[in-house]
């Protein structure tokens, strides 16, 4: 053992030689479809959504846009028939992912994903996966929403543990 590298571990891989993202395992369910942007005279333009990128072709039925300030943490929720997908169009920001289905084949595996405007990426979240997200960045970050059962105001299908439990083994 080198005595400069202490009990320290090396970093995964996180990037491949060509700057995609390594292909690490996702939840059962979770899909990762990275963009890129136009560089446009006015600015850039970001395709968020296509139907044929998705072979179930479940309906996009509700879009709603969450604002965070910096180091805001919106943790824990799930949904049991909803399914997300998650958008990050202006800032940073840390979504993490609990497979809680005790018949999943990745039961008990976290995800966890920085996402931002510079590098778009849309992630779909299925049904009973509990998902937080951090604002990561040092100003507001917007998140949108994309969901295929629209919000049911007197029954939510919106679920809640605390951000910081014993059921979830991760901390923000």
């Amino acid at each position: 053992m080198n005595e400069w590298k202490l009990e320290s571990e090396r970093d995964k891989q996180s990037i491949t030689s060509d700057w995609s993202a390594a292909k690490n395992q996702l939840i059962k369910g979770v899909e990762l479809i990275e963009m890129k942007n136009v560089i446009k005279e006015s600015g850039y333009l970001t395709e968020i959504y296509r139907d044929e990128w998705f072979s179930d072709k479940k309906a996009v039925r509700q879009v709603f846009q969450v604002i965070m300030k910096p180091n805001d943490v919106s943790a824990w929720h799930s949904h049991e028939t909803t399914e997300d997908k998650l958008f990050v169009s202006v800032g940073t920001i840390k979504i993490v992912l609990f497979d809680a289905r005790t018949d999943s084949e990745t039961y008990k595996m976290i995800n966890e994903f920085r996402v931002s405007s510079l590098r778009p990426q849309l992630i779909v979240i299925p049904p009973k996966v509990w998902h937080g997200i951090k604002n990561i960045g040092t100003e507001m970050s917007f998140l949108i929403n994309l969901v295929d059962t629209p919000y049911q105001y007197s029954n939510p299908d919106h679920w809640r543990l605390p951000k910081d439990n014993d059921i979830i083994p991760y901390k923000f």
